[in-house]
């Protein structure tokens, strides 16, 4: 289905669905920033800005405003773990604002926050793959048939160079395989 704001129609469920999938991923990490900078509240701020909008709030300039934030707390961050916890907390946030555009830039919006979450529990566990594949895999087991459906309106991520670009390209390819 299209229209002219788009490639094709995302309802307001839908979005709600990608927010709820992203901000999951992001609750469980972001603790390892605050351990890192525990006078920051922003990835925490961008959380909970998503979760209003899962729970029946109208998208707002506060679901931009947090992601953004939480996107300069990532920059600001101590260690690549903090940076990738904060990460997922913005990703989480902007989540609402995905757009019904078929592209694969967009497939960020619904698996960056797990992708960031599978690369801090890697660092966690010493830089170890197993533990993001591990993580990827949990991400696939929480995805609903109806995320599945979104992700699959758009076109494959690209791989990327970084790891949290591969563990994204990985989450996907699985996704699309599901189910």
């Amino acid at each position: 289905m299209t229209d002219s704001s788009g490639d094709f129609v995302l309802t307001i469920d839908e979005l709600r669905e990608v927010t709820r999938y992203a901000v999951e991923a992001a609750q469980g990490v972001v603790d390892v920033f605050e351990l890192s900078q525990p006078d920051d509240a922003r990835p925490r701020d961008a959380i909970g800005a998503a979760w209003d909008f899962v729970n029946g709030a109208t998208r707002s300039n506060r679901q931009r405003v947090a992601a953004r934030d939480a996107h300069r707390a990532a920059k600001e961050a101590t260690s690549e773990a903090a940076a990738c916890a904060a990460q997922s907390a913005g990703d989480a946030a902007a989540a609402a604002y995905l757009h019904p555009l078929a592209k694969a830039t967009q497939v960020g919006h619904i698996l960056r926050a797990a992708a960031n979450a599978a690369r801090v529990a890697e660092l966690q566990a010493g830089d170890d793959p197993a533990a993001g594949t591990a993580s990827i895999n949990q991400a696939v087991e929480r995805a609903t048939p109806l995320l599945v459906d979104v992700l699959r309106r758009y076109p494959d991520a690209s791989q990327g160079q970084s790891r949290v670009a591969q563990l994204m390209a990985g989450l996907d390819a699985q996704l699309r395989l599901a189910r």
